[in-house]
């Protein structure tokens, strides 16, 4: 069974922090898919960074509170939410408890049964649970007094994550001074050898996906800096045995430490969630995020070995994100968005089935039976060709060449030329981002004269393909090198809240949206930016 295109998705992600790197795995696998993803981003704060990538957000309670999973219920139920993602240890249990509250009302939540949970908010637990199941781990007691591992031993608190709290400790005293600082702790003889991470990605009913063990090259805070896929076969199957007991839904990270001198994999933690370093798995190839949107969109998929490319390697850096432009600065440039912002498409479809009703004199009425196919949300020709018993792959293929290739008879909204005019006249520059196939959207271009009237254009295409369209944040970096102006002093104005504004929300642009009513893909939805319903009154508010 296949994607559906056109697949509608609504993900909300728990907690979602400085999950940027997630957010971008699962927009990359939409877009792969053809799915319309929309993804909702719930926190306490909104200067959460990974807000800045979501298409809508939700400030929620703390989870310590008896509001936060009524909260998550209400926002499910408001918002069609296909399926939660939590990203955090803290409410792992508290969701796992409650995943049929969330079923009944047709999410997914995506978080293992409530007592396999357990086991992993345990340290200690969990090392009997490697045990349990015939997997080596270092024996782990909650009281220095029981200690008798010898040293160098590791001491960290009991429900920790995050590496916060965790401690080597190479004598009894330095063992002593690090469990005063601890209300509950565990301490294990200390592992010496390679460290791995295994990020594993199961369907909801716990077979396997996904198992790509991956050797920590360098980390920081807990989380993994460089990394490199090595997939160790004793792992692997060890994994297999971890997999049949513990039956993950969607995914788990492990972490182990192997001893290669004696070939044997000491277990340490299991955290039943995305890793922080789980999407450089899935930039490797074992791409869990594309797996989940192809389950919630009912696929039925199996187990894909090795999915990652062997001794890949992948390093991660930080970086900043614009949460707010705090106080404005003088607008220096203004780039607009070309379709639905400064002409109609609908005038340039029209236009087209024009000139592809010459090529069919056969049919009665063609221009009007292709656009009220359009209105009906058909393909058109196909749709018009097929109903006149005309249909045939060449005569469909000259159809499309007429279409695409039309000089197409099109004009600018009411005032955009003399908004134009009046910014140049200002010292203001101004340009064009534009999605589409490089041909028409230059036949549109040069149509509209818009080439004689802003001082750049940019065509996404261009510059390697559909990769570059927006979202992506590539033509805006090149826009702003071209009219060497700050972020902060340039604004954008689109029709399509989906992927206008991503990219300037983050390089922290000003944007403002145009509520088009007559667009075909304006719609305020996660549009939390200011708003215009005419293009021409953008002029006062960027003047303002």
């Amino acid at each position: 069974m296949r994607v559906k295109r056109n697949s509608i998705v609504n993900l909300l992600f728990t907690s979602i922090g400085r999950r940027v790197e997630l957010v971008q795995a699962f927009r990359s696998a939409a877009k792969r898919l053809g799915i319309k993803l929309t993804i909702i981003g719930a926190d306490i704060s909104d200067t959460a960074p990974a807000l800045a990538y979501c298409d809508e957000t939700v400030i929620v309670p703390r989870i310590s509170s008896p509001e936060y999973i009524p909260a998550l219920v209400s926002i499910c139920r408001e918002k069609k939410i296909r399926a939660l993602v939590p990203t955090i240890d803290t409410d792992l249990l508290l969701l796992a408890k409650e995943k049929q509250q969330f079923a009944d009302i047709g999410t997914t939540v995506f978080v293992s049964a409530a007592d396999k949970i357990a086991i992993c908010r345990d340290k200690r637990v969990t090392s009997e649970y490697f045990a349990s199941i015939g997997l080596h781990a270092p024996v782990a007691v909650s009281d220095i007094s029981e200690y008798s591992g010898g040293f160098p031993a590791f001491i960290k608190p009991i429900d920790g994550s995050s590496s916060i709290g965790a401690n080597r400790a190479d004598t009894y005293e330095d063992l002593q001074m690090y469990a005063k600082q601890l209300d509950t702790y565990v301490i294990q003889p200390f592992a010496s050898g390679t460290e791995y991470t295994v990020d594993i990605f199961c369907d909801i009913h716990g077979e396997p996906i996904y198992i790509t063990p991956r050797v920590r090259l360098a980390v920081r805070g807990g989380e993994v800096l460089k990394t490199q896929i090595h997939h160790e076969d004793s792992i692997i199957s060890e994994m297999h045995t971890l997999i049949r007991n513990f039956k993950p839904c969607g995914p788990i990270t492990v972490q182990l430490i192997r001893n290669e001198a004696r070939g044997v994999n000491q277990y340490i933690e299991i955290n039943p969630r995305f890793g922080g370093g789980a999407p450089l798995s899935m930039k490797a190839g074992a791409d869990a995020a594309e797996a989940m949107l192809r389950l919630l969109s009912g696929e039925v998929l199996s187990y894909c070995p090795n999915a990652a490319a062997e001794d890949a390697v992948y390093s991660r850096f930080d970086q900043s994100v614009c949460l707010s432009v705090g106080k404005r600065r003088p607008v220096r440039a203004v780039i607009f968005d070309l379709d639905d912002t400064l002409y109609s498409e609908k005038e340039y479809v029209r236009s087209g089935y024009r000139k592809v009703a010459k090529l069919l004199p056969q049919i009665e009425n063609a221009e009007e039976k292709l656009w009220s196919a359009f209105e009906q949300g058909k393909p058109a020709i196909d749709a018009v060709l097929q109903e006149a018993g005309l249909w045939d792959e060449e005569l469909k293929a000259r159809c499309l060449e007429v279409y695409r290739q039309q000089k197409p008879d099109i004009h600018l909204y009411n005032g955009v030329k003399q908004m134009l005019t009046h910014l140049r006249e200002c010292g203001v520059k101004t340009g064009i981002i534009t999605d589409g196939r490089p041909e028409g959207q230059q036949k549109k271009l040069e149509a509209l004269g818009l080439y004689d009237l802003v001082d750049s254009i940019l065509i996404t295409d261009e510059l390697g393909g559909i990769q570059f369209r927006k979202p992506c944040d590539i033509p805006f970096r090149i826009m702003q090198t071209r009219f060497n102006v700050p972020y902060e002093s340039m604004v954008y104005v689109g029709d399509n809240p989906a992927k206008d504004f991503h990219a300037p929300r983050t390089l922290g642009m000003q944007w403002i949206y145009f509520e088009n009513q007559d667009g075909l893909y304006s719609c305020a939805t996660g549009a939390e930016c200011k708003k215009v319903t005419s293009i021409c009154t953008a002029l006062k508010m960027i003047e303002d």
